[in-house]
């Protein structure tokens, strides 16, 4: 049963994209009013739909970049968009969203004395000396290379939120997020999970960069939701920054190979040049989320990826119709 003097009014910035609109949809199940923000440079409509009917939940249009007056408990910033395809489209717009969004958003936290939560990135510790990474290593990243807008916006927003913190005594949360894939990921995003799903499905080539050998950890979306939705809860006093990925660690080609096997497709393997900045090794280090929130990812990668290209399946599925 849902305890309604517990009911919070939550926002949810980039509501609309893939993590958000999961989010809202927790939240939502939780029992909260949920305002769900989006521009609609990355998320979609689509990806909402099913909870425009909940008398709870309200849609705002809006850039987080301009300042935004909403009486909330609770900020969720997730609003950027979080594929090298996306955030290289208009670099300086994205580091606009990290860093003038982190400063609106707090400045509305501020005000109404929300706690809020910052959606950060495994990005911030760059092409790692460290491996794993734990949330104690600052990282060894390229300030000045084509996806810095990316990672130094979002270290830039971890600066603020920790000076807010300290100059102004925010209650704040900041999550560092690893690869994260399932239902709702953009298909053209040019993420790994979502490249190599509609590449199988469609039984086009599968485009591996470099050998192949480089490795990224993949949690699964409803593991990611779950220890967001838990950090926002944990005491005041626990501010993160905390890992939020699963440590489970393969290489591209066998993530190529599970695909092709999960989907049944008969595609084959393209090998191109790695591109620049691109980490060699990606592994979270969840010590300190298990200890302190109770949090361990509990969908594996084979699971998850039936979920996620069928998904797809219907996704293309949709569109064949349609045309």
């Amino acid at each position: 049963m849902i305890d309604f003097s517990l009911r919070k009014r939550i926002l949810v910035t980039g509501g609309a994209g893939f993590l958000g609109s999961h989010l809202c949809q927790r939240l939502l199940d939780d029992g909260h009013d949920v305002i769900c923000l989006d521009n609609f440079f990355t998320g979609t409509k689509d990806n909402i739909l099913h909870l425009l009917p909940n008398p709870h939940f309200e849609l705002m249009r809006h850039d987080v970049t301009f300042p935004l007056y909403v009486e909330v408990d609770e900020i969720y910033n997730l609003a950027c968009p979080a594929s090298p395809i996306h955030y290289q489209h208009d670099p300086v717009q994205t580091t606009k969203t990290s860093v003038h969004g982190a400063i609106n958003m707090l400045g509305l936290a501020k005000r109404t004395g929300a706690k809020i939560l910052q959606a950060s990135t495994s990005e911030v510790y760059g092409d790692p000396d460290i491996h794993p990474q734990p949330e104690h290593y600052w990282g060894h990243v390229n300030p000045i290379g084509v996806r810095s807008c990316y990672d130094e916006g979002k270290r830039c927003a971890e600066t603020l939120f920790f000076d807010y913190h300290r100059q102004h005594q925010l209650r704040i949360k900041v999550a560092r997020l690893f690869n994260t894939y399932g239902p709702r990921m953009h298909p053209n995003d040019g993420r790994v999970v979502s490249n190599f799903i509609m590449q199988a499905l469609r039984g086009d080539p599968i485009t591996i960069y470099g050998d192949g050998q480089q490795t990224r950890s993949f949690c699964y979306v409803d593991d990611l939701i779950e220890v967001l939705v838990r950090l926002m809860g944990s005491p005041d006093d626990f501010t993160g920054p905390v890992n939020t990925g699963n440590p489970g660690e393969f290489t591209m080609l066998e993530l190529a190979e599970k695909v092709i096997a999960l989907s049944g497709s008969t595609s084959t393997l393209v090998f191109k040049p790695l591109p620049q900045d691109d980490p060699r090794q990606r592994q979270p280090d969840i010590s300190l989320a298990q200890n302190k929130l109770g949090w361990t990812p509990e969908i594996g990668l084979e699971a998850g990826l039936i979920k996620t290209i069928d998904y797809f399946r219907q996704l293309i599925e949709r569109e064949s119709v349609l045309h």
